[in-house]
């Protein structure tokens, strides 16, 4: 994971030791043991209040944004999203890099459970901030682009999202190793096409295809994310019915976890 710009403490002189804190929950994570995690993050969190240091705090509670979006408690979730946002107001980092990306895992962590209405103006700050701090092109604004597409097409902002959609495409084919993402972002432009009256089979079909292309494309690195996002797509290569490239999918992740 990656530390974001504000979390500097090393040490536990003046607060939390924040790298290794992340450092920990990635091994904790990686052997997928997710009370363990849990418990990590809510004692550090503690650590963090009683040392007065918010902005390690805030660190903390980023990472309990995906960690209970991934695990499905909604009540610890959102309780996360109110702290991240509190925090990022009271640390003084608002208007940077690193707020942005806080709105933008909170927003996620939002939609995830059901409140896209209350999403989108934290998608819109933080693109506010990307769009005057970043290049058009950072792999940043794929991931901000494929997530802000699907909160645009929950509320039926469909023309949007199948442009933040193509940006997301766009943008992680010219990045190193961004291949299967802008596989999944395919995937879910077929979904949205799916829903549009004004598409046809052939436009589902084509997303499906390219997105098969990319996950078989020499070029693409058959590394730990590629076999995670492939992990997430082939059912619903199997739902499409794409049975046969669904079969080859499954074995080669088969036999990447047998490797590991």
């Amino acid at each position: 994971m990656n530390i974001p710009e504000y979390c500097c403490n090393t040490g536990r002189q003046n607060g939390i030791p924040v790298a290794r804190v992340i450092d920990t929950l990635d091994r904790l994570l990686s052997r997928n043991d997710k009370e363990g995690a849990e418990r990590h993050l809510r004692y550090w969190r503690e650590e963090a209040v009683r040392l007065g240091d918010k902005r390690g705090e805030l660190s903390v509670v980023d990472e309990m944004l995906g960690f209970f979006r991934r695990t499905g408690n909604k009540e610890s979730a959102l309780e996360a999203v109110r702290a991240a946002l509190t925090l990022t107001e009271e640390t003084g980092i608002e208007g940077g890099l690193s707020a942005a990306t806080i709105r933008l895992n909170a927003a996620t962590t939002l939609k995830a459970f059901g409140k896209t209405e209350e999403a989108l103006p934290l998608y819109e700050a933080a693109l506010n901030v990307y769009t005057g701090t970043l290049n058009e092109n950072d792999p940043i604004f794929a991931g901000f682009w494929n997530n802000y597409a699907l909160a645009l097409s929950d509320t039926g902002r469909k023309e949007e999202a199948e442009e933040a959609f193509f940006n997301a495409i766009f943008i992680m084919k010219k990045t190193e190793n961004g291949l299967p993402n802008a596989a999944i972002s395919y995937l879910n432009l077929a979904t949205l096409y799916e829903s549009m009256d004004d598409r046809d089979e052939s436009d589902i079909y084509t997303c499906l295809n390219e997105a098969v292309l990319l996950f078989k494309d020499p070029e693409t690195e058959r590394d730990e994310k590629y076999y995670d996002a492939l992990s997430k797509c082939i059912s619903s290569f199997r739902s499409y019915g794409l049975n046969e490239d669904a079969a080859e999918f499954e074995a080669e992740l088969k036999e990447f976890y047998e490797r590991t």
